[in-house]
């Protein structure tokens, strides 16, 4: 029985840009979807959710829907899913879910999408599974990682760059214990807000705004500020300057909470424990409204800095936190 896996991501940073055609410096993470799956004759497909996940059923339906619009065969298909990804993280549960299942979907079809068109396939299954207009990074980010680097994406043209992230630092990502459902938060409303301002300046996207075009627009503020951090962050990558890498986390963090306001308490106070426990830098990763943080760290004392932020904030919320120290993996396939 083929396997597929499929991994969630973690941005570093770069949120709320990707359908602002913008630019993001996300990387695949080691937790991950796996699908199990042999072809059946009778062209139905059942799925046996192992984590007990039933709800995911809409997500697997909105996938079977795009790829037979992309031309897949109705061949049926017998699967057992599983995840090491929480859902409600801000890690693309349901990314991973998509990609590693339009894998399976596709092998046993004998259908060959080109890496960018899974991703975007998946986006759009995503879309139809939620109502969510959500942008590319995650569904690209899962396809296209590569082992031991962040990737630097151009949510226009959809070139990614992989960049080697340093042996000695470490990625730590901590579950605030505070989950949330984009669906049922304020995401839509901020991707009409931009598409707004960037109708009023006559331009296709906020991409192409000038600070000085949006100096009163908060959102669109946020925006065209987090796409300059975003290729400021990854040249100080290439020069493994993680100080200053560091140092535009914790600004991209600033202003996902003042300027575009998805932020909470809980994630602001899970922020400033990873900072005050020796974090290089740390922010908000994914959309917002509850989820993860993400914070870069000395390899060595990662599990360290991660344990006692975790301790900290457990104090402050009475919230339980789940950290992670992650490595950047290699993106999406046939499990060997």
């Amino acid at each position: 029985m083929p396997s597929f896996r499929a991994p969630g991501r973690v941005n570093l940073i770069g949120d709320h840009t990707d359908y602002n055609d913008g630019f993001v410096l996300p990387a695949a993470i080691d937790l991950e979807c796996v699908v199990q799956a042999t072809a059946r004759p009778d062209g139905v497909v059942e799925i046996d959710w192992l984590d007990g996940d039933a709800g995911s059923d809409r997500y697997a339906d909105a996938v079977q829907k795009v790829l037979a619009e992309h031309g897949r065969s109705d061949v049926g298909l017998d699967a057992q899913v599983s995840s090491t990804i929480p859902v409600g993280s801000g890690l693309s549960s349901s990314a991973a879910l998509e990609v590693s299942l339009a894998l399976a979907l596709c092998d046993v079809a004998d259908l060959e999408l080109a890496p960018t068109e899974l991703a975007l396939a998946c986006q759009r299954a995503e879309q139809l599974a939620t109502g969510v207009p959500c942008g590319i990074m995650d569904q690209l980010t899962s396809v296209a990682g590569r082992a031991g680097c962040a990737l630097l994406i151009d949510c226009r043209s959809l070139e990614t760059e992989p960049i080697p992230l340093p042996e000695e630092i470490a990625m730590i990502v901590i579950h605030s214990g505070l989950s949330r459902a984009l669906e049922h938060s304020a995401y839509a409303q901020r991707r009409a807000a931009c598409e707004a301002v960037a109708a009023r300046l006559g331009l296709d996207a906020l991409r192409d705004a000038s600070p000085q075009q949006v100096a009163d627009e908060p959102r669109a503020r946020h925006v065209v500020s987090e796409n300059a951090r975003v290729l400021e962050a990854a040249d100080a990558l290439r020069r493994g300057d993680i100080d200053r890498l560091g140092s535009l986390m914790s600004a991209s963090h600033m202003s996902l909470r003042d300027d575009f306001e998805v932020s909470t308490p809980e994630l602001d106070a899970l922020v400033a424990a990873l900072e005050q426990a020796g974090a290089v830098g740390a922010r908000l990763t994914g959309a917002g409204f509850g989820g993860c943080v993400v914070a870069l760290a000395p390899a060595g004392e990662a599990t360290r800095i991660a344990a006692r932020a975790a301790d900290d904030y457990r104090c402050q919320t009475r919230l339980t936190p789940t950290p992670y120290v992650c490595r950047a993996a290699a993106g999406a396939g046939l499990l060997v």
